[in-house]
């Protein structure tokens, strides 16, 4: 009927399939054709079935994402579902790949599906701070029942064919898509089934009509975790809508649920996260065509909590790892704690039952450094000084594999300094895992002088492959996030010599949205890391060090900026910390002052932007979004605010500089002025959003 979607007939068959790579997003062109081929079949008497199915790799994997804010395009969505619902002839989704949002809503309308088994279906609208804008939330319920639904699309996470048949989202797994669908339509006819209309079929709402207790029991744990994020109780109300209200009402409901998420500030910014995170994987400066090496088998240098999350991140992935200690303790006890990793996991559910042996059958402990040869990529995770970074590097030369990607996860150190160890600078290059590295997403990809083209395209391709989020930066001390995170600490030490306490500063950070305070971090961390090395280095931090002389060194030891009590991880203010500030305070001549809220917000941020303006200036990162990738999957930096540099355009350029450089001159802190580049944005009225142009540094 068009270029995308066509309508062939296979005897009284009719099969319409939606060709539109690379996902048979719902572009208008593809609802349009879904639409005309469906008015054709239904008119045609030769056809007594429809199985509606898709080319390529997937089934449609939901709406176009980027016709959101433009004008509507007819038909819309919802007309051709109501179309295809009160057709008199069966339809059948036939289901690959992934049917998902608007994909699982087009499904949800047939009167049948049934899908591959390695089928994915879902609704993640929740992920773009939307719900279910096209009957998800009223017709998923009556298809799986309330409780379900209600998990799948607060969640926003998928479940796979297994788990679609036993709750009755799909009828059968069947081999392929479009042969299976059309097998089965064959058995509709024969066996005369009636149309099974999910509008219609009230049945799996009945417990809950009779008990909203067990849909609103399920709600409450659902969103424990959802603070600060409106999406996922708008979704959840969409849902009781389905059980409280005719299919009509409830439909009505979920729609202006869906307008008003859609013109939200926080959809807006997780819309620009979703494409911040595509965007991030293009690396400026690299030829066009340039293709990465070929990665079989992984080698780690060091079993402790880093090295054993990079290598579980690998096994995760299904790539085989070497794991390489000086001692067969060591290795052993790294072992260890990643097979009680696993199957602890295996024990909530997380990850089947077999997984964890399989995961580890990865993993070839081994003693000494010459056991990388035949690893393509080498990813050394040793002590964090450079004297070892060098030793180590200095000896991959002598026994990695020509070819072989050497990458070193560090947070600070120069990368050129560590290439220059060895006599293959072109394939040195960092992969700055975040702890825990089994769990974050975020890999910062450090591009040095001399990394050649092909390794960094190496580094972003399988940091994809083990569902990492990469983002290419230049060498720096502490990169983007360490490098900005150190403003902030500076600033929240500063604070506390100018009256504030911890728990206010904390406080004040974890209501904008961060998980967890500068103060807490510092506890969870260990306040002797900082003390030993403040001691290297010649520097005092009068508060810091009087906590450590306490032996007050955090979580460990069970006091630190907080106390934490009975092996409780849980903060606590205490009296004595206060008095620890006041007294050294008076040592010092200084008096307490108020401090109030938005000043600490102000200093806390906006330093930080500052010091991402000056990454940008100096091309340490391409663009401004690669700097909120880093913050939103590696420091989890609220995704509903998009980032620091997108959030900073929200507040305004000038508003920030000005701000500044009234606290430069408060604090007699010349750091705190306003660097060129924040200056002539703000002096232009213009944002962080207009610099498009690529950088040296990706």
């Amino acid at each position: 009927m068009n270029a995308v979607v066509k309508l062939e007939r296979h005897g009284d068959i009719g099969i319409v399939t939606v060709d539109s790579p690379p996902v048979n997003a719902l572009s208008a062109a593809v609802r349009g054709g879904i639409f005309d081929c469906m008015k054709e079949a239904i008119a045609d008497s030769s056809i007594k079935a429809i199985v509606l199915t898709c080319g390529g790799r997937t089934f449609i994997a939901g709406a176009d994402i980027t016709e959101f804010g433009k004008p509507p395009k007819p038909p819309g969505l919802q007309e051709v579902l109501v179309a295809m619902e009160n057709s008199p002839k069966p339809i059948v989704a036939a289901i690959h790949g992934t049917a998902l949002g608007g994909g699982l809503e087009v499904a949800l309308a047939c009167h049948y599906r049934v899908a591959v088994k390695e089928a994915k279906l879902g609704l993640p609208e929740v992920k773009l701070g939307l719900l279910p804008g096209a009957g998800g939330t009223q017709r998923l319920p009556r298809a799986v029942g309330p409780e379900m639904a209600v998990k799948m699309i607060v969640t926003g996470d998928p479940i796979g064919a297994a788990e679609a048949l036993k709750s009755g989202l799909i009828e059968e797994i069947v081999e392929g898509p479009a042969s299976g669908g059309e097998a089965f339509a064959r058995k509709l006819i024969a066996e005369k089934r009636p149309l099974r209309k999910l509008r219609d079929d009230d049945s799996k709402l009945a417990a809950a009509k009779a008990d909203i207790s067990i849909f609103t029991n399920a709600v409450a744990a659902l969103t424990k975790k959802a603070r600060g994020l409106e999406a996922p109780f708008a979704a959840a109300d969409a849902v009781r809508a389905a059980i409280e209200l005719p299919f009509d009402e409830g439909l009505k409901k979920e729609r202006e649920g869906f307008l008003k998420l859609v013109t939200s500030d926080q959809s807006k910014a997780q819309r620009y996260a979703f494409f911040a995170e595509r965007e991030a994987s293009k690396i400026a400066g690299v030829p066009d065509g340039t293709k990465p090496r070929k990665v079989e088998r992984v080698a780690v240098l060091g079993a402790g909590t880093m090295g054993g999350g990079i290598a579980m991140s690998f096994a995760n992935a299904g790539i085989p790892v070497t794991l390489i200690e000086t001692s067969d303790e060591a290795l052993k006890r790294g072992m260890g704690v990643m097979q009680k990793n696993w199957e602890a996991t295996a024990a909530r559910g997380g990850i089947p039952a077999d997984a964890p042996a399989k995961r580890m059958a990865l993993i070839d402990g081994k003693v000494g450094i010459e056991n990388v040869k035949d690893a393509d990529l080498i990813i050394e995770a040793v002590f964090e000084t450079m004297a070892v970074k060098k030793e180590v590097f200095g000896k991959l030369d002598q026994f990695a594999k020509p070819g072989a990607v050497l990458a070193s996860n560090t947070s600070y150190l120069n990368i050129d300094e560590i290439a220059k160890e060895t006599k293959r600078p072109q394939d040195v290059l960092g992969m700055h895992f975040f702890s825990p590295a089994n769990v974050m997403k975020l890999c910062e990809i450090v591009r040095a002088a001399k990394t050649a083209p092909d390794a960094l395209t190496t580094a972003v391709a399988i940091s994809r492959k083990i569902a990492k989020v990469p983002a290419v930066v230049g060498v720096c001390d502490g990169f983007v996030g360490n490098r900005m995170l150190a403003q902030r600490g500076k600033q929240s030490e500063k604070l506390l010599f100018e009256g504030a306490l911890p728990q206010q500063v904390d406080a004040v950070v974890t209501k904008f949205g961060m998980p967890m305070g500068p103060f807490a971090m510092s506890d969870l961390a260990g306040l002797d890391i900082g003390w030993r090395s403040r001691k290297d280095r010649g520097i005092k931090s009068e508060i810091a060090d009087a906590l450590c002389e306490a032996g007050r060194f955090g979580q460990k030891t069970g006091k630190g900026y907080y106390k934490y009590e009975g092996g409780s991880r849980s903060p606590l203010p205490d009296p004595d910390v206060e008095k620890l500030i006041d007294e050294t305070l008076q040592e010092l001549g200084k008096k307490r002052r108020n401090v109030s809220d938005d000043e600490i917000l102000e200093r806390m941020m906006y330093p930080m932007i500052n010091e991402g303006a000056r990454i940008l200036e100096e091309g340490i990162a391409a663009r401004p979004s690669d700097i909120d990738v880093i913050w939103l999957y590696g420091y989890g930096w609220p995704i509903y605010r998009g980032g620091p540099m997108y959030w900073a355009d929200s507040v305004g350029l000038k508003h920030i500089a000005d701000r500044l450089s009234y606290y430069a001159k408060e604090t007699n802190d010349p750091s705190l002025e306003p660097c060129a580049l924040l200056k002539k944005l703000a002096a232009a009225g213009s944002t962080f959003a207009s610099l498009a142009a690529p950088s040296k540094a990706a």
